[in-house]
């Protein structure tokens, strides 16, 4: 690792404009949007006020923004080495240190932010947030890259809920999706790079697998969650059929990824996708009885 150049300045760190730019591509704003947003969503579902759903949506929104910069900032040479233009940091758009002082001030922020929800909802959210930047730092080249995930996306309907009146739990079956779709999003976030990633010396779970194998298993965490979701609450018998039916779409569109996968690895990634908005929209439609 040492013998791999850091970024070097281009004419992108030299413009305000273009580090500004690139700091804000380096938080993983996709998933940073998807993951607040939906907080935000459960927030309205459960009956939190406005304030409260502001509240507990900037805590999430800042927790995401802290482990995104410290993913990029940490993982710099290893992108640069393996040519990731899509990284900010590594093509040099910005410096490791702005990205590394951003992810500090993010976490400093939503320390006071997630506390503010209630000492145990705080609590809860920062020990997903703590697992995300072990993750970044550590985890993510061992066995036990999904937990993190399965901590993170698992956790944050308690944040919501313990941001109640009374504090309570969410229910079982919340919990149980979510950290079934976290374990889903580490594998099929990490598909497309298990080859760089081995070869840089990375042995998550993943790349453990390997390609074929993460592709083939990335059905089963989504398909899970779907069953979950559909089937978990109890009174929802008038949707059964509904239940069921989304259920086996799920498995169908999950399951039909790997088999063209073999020939084109973005298929595998396209029905996880499909399928996870499947399961975001039931978690939704649940949202109410979580509590």
């Amino acid at each position: 690792m040492d013998a791999v150049e850091g970024p070097r300045s281009g004419a992108a760190t030299s413009r305000p404009g273009g580090r500004a730019v690139g700091l804000a591509l380096s938080c993983h704003p996709g998933p940073v949007a998807a993951v607040s947003a939906l907080t935000v969503a459960l927030c309205v579902l459960v009956g939190l006020s406005a304030p409260r759903c502001l509240l507990v949506g900037g805590a999430v929104l800042t927790g995401q923004l802290s482990v995104g910069w410290c993913n990029d900032a940490f993982d710099v040479r290893r992108d640069a080495a393996a040519g990731r233009r899509g990284k900010p940091v590594a093509r040099g758009a910005v410096s490791p240190g702005a990205v590394w002082a951003a992810a500090f001030g993010a976490l400093a922020l939503c320390v006071p932010l997630s506390l503010a929800c209630g000492l145990l909802a705080g609590a809860v959210h920062l020990t997903g947030v703590a697992a995300a930047w072990a993750y970044n730092v550590r985890l993510k080249a061992t066995a036990l890259s999904w937990l993190p995930y399965a901590i993170g996306f698992g956790t944050l309907p308690a944040v919501v809920t313990l941001s109640l009146p009374g504090h309570p739990w969410p229910a079982w079956w919340a919990t149980a999706a979510g950290a079934l779709l976290g374990v889903a999003a580490h594998l099929a976030d990490s598909l497309g790079d298990i080859p760089d990633d081995v070869a840089a010396g990375i042995r998550g779970l993943p790349h453990r697998l390997g390609v074929t194998g993460t592709r083939l298993s990335l059905p089963v965490p989504l398909v899970a969650a779907t069953a979950v979701l559909a089937l978990g609450p109890e009174g929802t018998a008038g949707v059964d059929g509904v239940a069921v039916a989304l259920v086996a779409g799920a498995a169908a569109v999950g399951l039909a990824g790997p088999v063209p996968g073999r020939w084109w690895r973005k298929t595998a990634f396209a029905g996880a996708v499909a399928v996870a908005a499947a399961d975001v929209a039931l978690l939704l439609a649940r949202g109410s009885s979580i509590v």
